[in-house]
């Protein structure tokens, strides 16, 4: 028996309390819902490993999680406050994300992920929103996650835009207090909360590589655009 389910995959959450490494079940449901077989991935700076999963797997999704630190040689180091780190996690998607790109893999990065991809490419962070872009929207909401918390402007002519045809606002969920300051070059924003914080971001040059600063594997059971958003993930391994 042979199948055509593209192979998705998923960089590993890490659990110190526990000394261990686990997955919220919302990124694999969604990527099966699309379609996808999602693989999480072991948590490793082994270059060779590395290389080898981003030439084996289909597509690459960056998950959220702790705060993205000070990265060598880019423009990430903004000062402020940090409340976790995760400098294993920054090692491996260092080591992973180039790799990745250079096979022009789709990749898809969420919270943690367009923080870490924009961080990666010679952006900067907002790394303590309340205290350095002070604002009345609530990017740090109490559960439940599968709900809105606040809406954002898509930018015409950007593939979300496009594959929210028709509208020029959507409702996201927020759990966040880093976020993209400026803007690595090579990348372009696709939405905007009302305060100005980039929700978005995409890159032209590849195949496929968005992010988001939302969760859509909290909300994909009760938002059709947020399973729209891994269909066009998955799609594209197509």
């Amino acid at each position: 028996m042979t199948t055509n389910r593209p192979l998705i995959a998923v960089t590993p959450l890490m659990d110190y309390g526990r000394d261990s490494l686990w997955m919220l079940p919302g990124y694999m449901e969604a990527i099966m819902r699309a379609g996808g077989t999602p693989i999480m991935l072991p948590l490793t700076d082994d270059a060779d490993i590395l290389a080898q999963c981003a030439e084996r797997f289909d597509a690459f999704l960056f998950t959220g999680g702790p705060d993205v630190g000070p990265m060598a040689g880019a423009a990430a180091s903004a000062t402020g406050r940090s409340e976790v780190l995760s400098p294993e996690r920054d090692r491996m998607e260092s080591i992973l994300l180039p790799a990745v790109m250079a096979w022009d893999k789709p990749i898809l990065g969420i919270c943690r992920g367009i923080q870490f991809i924009n961080a990666a490419l010679r952006g900067t962070l907002w790394q303590d929103l309340p205290s350095q872009h002070p604002s009345d929207i609530e990017h740090h909401m109490n559960p439940p996650y599968d709900a809105f918390g606040h809406n954002v402007s898509l930018v015409p002519g950007t593939p979300l835009a496009s594959l929210f045809s028709g509208q020029t606002e959507i409702a996201v969920n927020s759990y966040h207090h880093q976020a993209v300051r400026d803007v690595a070059p090579g990348l372009e924003v696709m939405a905007v909360a009302p305060d100005g914080v980039i929700e978005a971001l995409y890159r032209p040059a590849s195949h496929f590589l968005w992010a988001v600063q939302w969760h859509p594997e909290f909300l994909y059971k009760v938002d059709p655009r947020s399973q729209a958003i891994f269909d066009a993930f998955v799609g594209s391994c197509r």
